[in-house]
């Protein structure tokens, strides 16, 4: 099982939310030598965030996504604000990965099957959720158009073989991951899924990795490891 670290990037610096609000601790100013830590920690894939792309729609990180791409040579996943063809094909054109589809995927079903069409394995979709219903726009807003179920179902119609998954309430707060809904989620999907937010301890690791066999591909970790709750390498080595 996959342990990704996390950068997410607000104004060209390292920083961790809280269940997605905009206010913010700010661990580095420096994401290429957050990148290049992980790295010699042990990370076989890297997970970017471009908040600021994520809340307005405009990406605003790309000079941090770059010169990370150039400094450090595991996969890079990359996300917000994607929301057109040719931001995805400039993603896959500078040698990310895997390029991270929210709030567009969710309320354009034209672009979500044309993009799975051109790029198939090098997009991933997040279902970000909160109260059992999915969130956009950078998680500021509750999508009313289609229920959690009938989303993944559509992706899995689509041809999708894997998403991500995050209970934004449990994000930023260090109090464990939802490990009920995402039960669920696995359950109901039948997908390969990557689970985010709420990681505290290496008990939790411990406790998500039960979920391999059911489906449980990865488990993105953000704060936990800014805050020192255990290394990069510990949790590698916890599963």
């Amino acid at each position: 099982m996959l342990i990704i670290p996390a950068i997410d990037l607000k104004d060209g610096c390292v920083v961790r939310l809280f269940q997605g609000k905009q206010d913010q601790k700010i661990y580095s100013r420096d994401p290429v030598k957050t990148a290049k830590h992980w790295v010699r920690q042990g990370a076989e894939l890297i997970h970017v965030v471009d908040l600021d792309g994520a809340f307005s729609g405009a990406r605003k990180n790309f000079s941090a996504l770059k010169d990370i791409l150039l400094a450090v040579d595991v996969p890079i996943q990359f996300g917000g604000g994607v929301r057109s063809i040719e931001t995805i094909k400039e993603l896959t054109g500078l040698g990310v990965s895997r390029v991270v589809l929210g709030t567009k995927a969710i309320e354009d079903r034209k672009f979500l099957k044309q993009a799975f069409s051109g790029f198939k394995d090098k997009i991933i979709v997040s279902i970000d959720t909160r109260d059992n219903r999915l969130l956009v726009k950078g998680w500021q807003a509750a999508h009313k158009g289609i229920s959690i179920v009938d989303y993944v179902g559509l992706l899995k119609e689509t041809g999708f073989q894997r998403l991500i998954y995050t209970d934004v309430t449990k994000d930023g707060t260090l109090k464990g991951p939802n490990i009920k809904d995402l039960k669920a989620l696995l359950k109901i999907s039948g997908m390969k899924i990557i689970s985010s937010g709420g990681i505290s301890s290496l008990a939790d690791i411990q406790r998500l990795k039960l979920l391999e066999k059911q489906g449980l591909e990865g488990i993105i970790v953000g704060k936990a490891l800014y805050e020192g709750k255990f290394t990069l390498t510990q949790a590698l080595s916890a599963v």
